[in-house]
């Protein structure tokens, strides 16, 4: 599961990591990313754009977007099928910018946080989806991180992570697969 995660990496960085085309976002950092909260994420309309979009998934056909709270993160096993997102699956997918995210272990009210970064340190993508959801005044773009069982060296911590995507699947990902 991913809670809270870490983006600082300067602008230029994040740019040349993800060979961005148009930015249309601002990269202020910020240590404690909470769901419902603006990320930075890349998607792809013909070319590469680093844009802000809400945590927490409100799919199209929602009736008000406070759902979102509660799709913050989508199961890889089932995220092809479940109603909330198997449309943004098929069309609609992003690399959400991270530099490291939070895992917690202990006992309820003792909890102790543990950050996870690369090895390398630098930025990295997390697999997202993204929808646009049309109400009140506007247009709302918001996004979910998806997720799996956590490799051997999270497992300690907690049984699901964040999907990371290797740089050379970028391009894959973002392909929709219709």
């Amino acid at each position: 599961m991913c809670g809270r995660f870490v983006r600082h990496s300067s602008l230029s960085l994040i740019e040349k990591t993800f060979n961005i085309d148009s930015v249309e976002a601002e990269a202020a950092s910020s240590y404690n990313i909470a769901p419902t909260q603006n990320v930075l994420a890349v998607i792809r309309n013909g070319e590469r754009r680093l844009t802000s979009l809400h945590w927490g998934l409100v799919p199209f056909w929602a009736k008000d977007r406070s759902i979102g709270s509660r799709l913050i993160n989508a199961r890889a096993e089932t995220v092809a099928e479940k109603p909330s997102f198997r449309n943004a699956f098929r069309k609609r997918r992003c690399l959400i910018v991270a530099d490291g995210f939070y895992e917690w272990k202990g006992e309820k009210g003792h909890k102790q946080p543990y950050y996870l970064t690369l090895p390398s340190g630098g930025p990295f993508a997390f697999a997202g989806l993204w929808e646009i959801w049309h109400g009140d005044d506007a247009a709302y773009h918001s996004c979910t991180i998806v997720t799996t069982a956590a490799t051997e060296s999270v497992r300690n911590l907690h049984h699901r992570m964040p999907v990371i995507l290797r740089p050379q699947s970028h391009d894959a990902w973002l392909d929709s697969t219709d």
